[in-house]
């Protein structure tokens, strides 16, 4: 039987579109590539009456995509690489976020 549409999650990480080709680099050395949405949202945040400025850099993909992947493995998007934060987080649709923190 063929998949529905919105069972197909390739389709939402078309390079053409909004992904964009990420290499993981995992702590056992070993890389591998994938599509992913990428993500550099702005927050402002405060704490008492200190407020600070920051990004919370992201990336969306498949949950397959993110198997093995740890905090401390590496994400390099173009020419800059990024430190996986937290393991990957779950959505439950199929999709995971990692947290990411420029080098």
């Amino acid at each position: 039987m063929p998949k529905a549409a919105w069972e197909d999650l390739d389709v939402y990480f078309d390079t053409d579109d909004f992904a964009v080709a990420v290499t993981l680099q995992l702590q056992d050395k070993t890389e591998r590539q994938i599509n992913a949405i990428f993500d550099d949202p702005y927050l402002n945040a405060e704490l008492g009456e200190y407020e600070f400025d920051t990004n919370r850099p992201r990336l969306t993909c498949k949950e397959s995509d993110l198997a093995s992947v740890t905090r401390g493995d590496k994400v390099v998007i173009g020419s800059i690489t990024y430190d996986v934060l937290s393991g990957p987080q779950s959505d439950g649709t199929g999709l995971a976020m990692l947290e990411l923190a420029k080098q």
